[in-house]
Order: structure tokens, then sequence, then C-alpha cells
């Protein structure tokens, strides 16, 4: 499904602040597979899923999709196969937008855009409302209130809903709920999760937390300076705890390690 091979990416090189961002990346990832990408700030995990989605070309290696070799194309055209989830809550919707617009903008990727075109569309607000059910929160009788107005939990489910509105086959989500709090943090991953699963999407979580590594998916990647150091998945990684994910870690990374370390190096 998707394949990185021998990625290299070098950020100002032949300067003073030139930084390996990363070094012979290759990874095979299944259709359907949900893989969590853990590491250090600066590891190299968001480069990672850049080069995933198109909004950065490697300097070396390339990146294919279903066997298509997709390493030339601009993020634009890729939008067809990648949905995409920030951080930031504002990054994935225009606050000042409502809700049924925002959805509108949405399932109108990779075609001609315009928000008359788009709200013109017949049964597309009902079709609206049946997706905003499913995430329960209530949404599906707000949708003329502005994105902006919405909690960072409700913005979030909402880019998630966004982000896999039309068909596509990868979904990226970079540490899309480090800006909540822990209650719409668990919201939002399970909601994931639940969407990952319901549509098969092979699915990339970038996250801070061992805990949240663990629990969600089939498989984790482990980074440290631009590399991939460790690769779990099956009946070993179910067997592991936060402490045993910490330890192996610190012995592929050739240090010692603990939790706030790994979020702070």
């Amino acid at each position: 499904m998707l394949s990185l091979s021998d990625i290299r990416l070098t950020f100002n090189p032949g300067t003073a602040t030139e930084v390996k961002a990363l070094r012979d990346v290759s990874m095979q990832i299944d259709e359907g597979e949900f893989v969590t990408v853990i590491g250090s700030n600066g590891a190299g995990k968001s480069t990672l899923l850049s080069t995933v989605v198109g909004t950065v070309k490697p300097d070396e290696g390339t990146v294919k999709l279903d066997g298509l070799d997709v390493t030339d194309w601009p993020a634009a055209k890729r939008a067809r196969y990648v949905g995409r989830v920030f951080q930031e809550p504002r990054l994935g919707t225009c606050s000042s937008l409502s809700i049924e617009e925002n959805l509108a903008l949405a399932a109108a990727r990779g075609k001609k855009r315009g928000l008359g075109l788009a709200l013109g569309k017949k049964g597309q607000k009902a079709m609206f409302a049946e997706h905003l059910e499913k995430l329960g929160l209530g949404l599906e009788h707000r949708m003329g209130t502005p994105i902006g107005a919405l909690s960072g939990g409700q913005r979030q489910a909402v880019s998630l809903l966004m982000a896999t509105l039309l068909p596509m086959k990868i979904l990226v989500l970079d540490e899309h709920t480090a800006a909540l709090d822990p209650s719409a943090a668990h919201k939002v991953l399970t909601l994931s999760a639940e969407i990952a699963e319901e549509r098969k999407l092979t699915t990339l979580m970038v996250t801070h937390s061992m805990r949240d590594a663990l629990a969600y998916g089939s498989r984790t990647l482990m980074m440290n300076a631009g590399r991939i150091v460790l690769d779990i998945k099956g009946e070993e990684r179910s067997k592991l705890k936060v402490s045993d994910l910490l330890e192996r870690f610190g012995r592929a990374a050739g240090t010692e390690i603990d939790d706030d370390q790994l979020v702070l190096a």
C-alpha cells in the first residue's frame, strides 16, 4: 500500500543550521494498517508524515502508493488519496466559516473549488448531517455555527471528519490531540480509531504519548535522529508496557531515557 525506500532529507544543507531530518528511512505499510509513530522532538516524525503527504520532497529515495511512484507529486495531487489532521485544530479549518461551509470545502478537495458551487450540491447538507451525527457531539444540529465557536475537541473532531469525508486511502494524524485536554483527546483518539477501522484506512499517527502509542493501532515505529530505530507489531507489541518501550528506545538511541526526556529531548 505505502512504501518509502531509502528516504534522505536535509534541511539547510551546507550551512551552520544544517539538519539531517531523515536518514535512509525505509518502511512498508500494508493496506488498512494503523501505525503509531513516536520519538523525541526533532526525531523526524512530522517530517516523515510531510514526506508521505507531499508537503516536502526528499533529496533521495522514493515514495510509492499502491505501487505507483508519487515522489514528485505535490501535496495537492496527493490530496485525492491522503488526508491529514494537524496538531493545531485551527490549521485544518476556517474559523469564520460555518461547520457546513467547512465540510463543503472538504468535499470539494481535489476539484474546482468555490464555496457557492460546493454548497449548491443537492442532498449534500443531509449527507453532512449524517456524518456529523456519527461523531456523537450533537453538531448535526449546529451546522450553521461558525467553526471558530467550537471547543478544541469539537473542532478537531470536525477536522477529522473533513480529512476523511471523501474516498481516500491514507489518513495522517500529526499529533492531532496534543493541543486538547485529556477528555477531548480521548474522544478524538477513539473517533480516529473507529473511522480508520470502519473505512479500512491505512493510518499513520504521530504521538508523544507512549501509552497512546501502544493503546492504538497494531504497529509502533520509534524514531531517533532521523532514523527508524524500532519497528514493533503483533504479539511482541501486545505484551509491551510503557516502561518496556522506554527501555527499548533508550537502548536503540544509546542512552537512558524517561518519559519527560522523550518529549523534551
